[in-house]
């Protein structure tokens, strides 16, 4: 464990929230459990029927943890939330009870309700499947229209990179393809995070394939437009793009290639033009730099909602509730 998620655990543990895990029956999210509420970083509900569970982790006591089945529990009052909520869409009070069988429907209705600070989920579930029923019930932040995602990426001892050895990266598992406005709120809300969680002062780059016009195309002109748009609606907010990754980060290719910029060579927040390159440049950095990838972080949301990684360990799962408990507090 790093110092930053030492730090982490420690904020999360003063604050003692509540959050919900819906993938109950899963081993990694039921060990993952037990630590966090055997080292009171939060209190823990698990979605699942308790013998599936303790099936999944025979050799595990969940002392302190509440487990709802909702099989056989009352689920009467997110029933009537669920259909309260979306009634004027159509939903009906049978199609209310079927879909509070489903754990992240009923997870999100728990935050909702106010009996759960947040949510983390993903050990098991693709990232739309995690994602859609926060957005019917738990809704986006007033004036926020995009919900998004950033990594905090921790390099090792030994990379060359010297901002404090952390970066943002976003959005790496949201947003197929954002426009220009949409892509500006990425950035904002990226930058927060590295506030807010991360605790540094942002620089965003916002990257491409392009320098300052080294190349003519829409896909340049999409993070010039959104660049704008960050600095109208964001004035405080030190940005600058469109920039190459290596001018972003190197300061011997930010002299040649951007020497005006107060961003180039020395960026730790980058925001990539589409998810194809920011889920591929997270992984490449996280698999052959060896840094850490904590995240996805979801950004956005009205109460924290968190979407893991499928191929999470039970020390990201950990560190992805500590964080859902500290933007619990945003």
């Amino acid at each position: 464990m790093n110092n930053l998620t030492k730090q982490f655990r420690t904020k999360a543990a003063e604050m003692n929230r509540h959050i919900v895990l819906p993938e109950g029956c899963e081993p990694r999210t039921i060990l993952a459990a037990k630590y966090i509420s055997d080292q009171r970083i939060a209190r823990i509900t698990l979605i699942g029927d308790p013998i599936e569970i303790q099936k999944a982790q025979p050799s595990i006591l969940l002392e302190g943890v509440n487990i709802i089945n909702p099989q056989q529990d009352d689920i009467s009052k997110y029933v009537d939330l669920l259909y309260n909520l979306r009634k004027d869409k159509g939903m009906t009070r049978e199609e209310a009870v079927v879909l509070c069988q489903n754990n992240l429907y009923l997870g999100s209705l728990i935050v909702q309700n106010g009996d759960a600070d947040g949510m983390v989920a993903g050990a098991i579930t693709n990232t739309g499947d995690v994602l859609r029923p926060a957005l019917q019930i738990i809704k986006t932040a007033k004036g926020i229209k995009t919900v998004s995602s950033c990594f905090i990426m921790l390099l090792p001892e030994f990379s060359p990179y010297k901002t404090n050895n952390i970066l943002i990266m976003g959005d790496c598992s949201v947003n197929i393809e954002p426009d220009a406005e949409q892509l500006a709120s990425i950035a904002i809300a990226s930058a927060q995070s590295a506030i807010n969680i991360a605790g540094i002062s942002p620089k965003i780059a916002m990257l491409s394939f392009s320098t300052k016009g080294s190349a003519k195309h829409e896909f340049v002109d999409k993070v010039v437009e959104a660049t704008k748009i960050i600095k109208e609606k964001s004035p405080n907010l030190n940005v600058d793009g469109e920039l190459q990754a290596d001018t972003a980060l190197i300061e011997s290719v930010a002299n040649l290639k951007a020497p005006d910029s107060n961003i180039a060579g020395n960026a730790n927040v980058l925001i990539f033009p589409d998810l194809q390159s920011g889920n591929i440049g997270y992984k490449l950095v996280q698999r052959l730099a060896g840094a850490q990838a904590i995240g996805p972080i979801c950004q956005g949301f009205n109460k924290p909602v968190n979407d893991l990684s499928r191929g999470c360990s039970v020390d990201d799962i950990i560190d992805v509730v500590a964080i859902t408990c500290i933007q619990s507090n945003q």
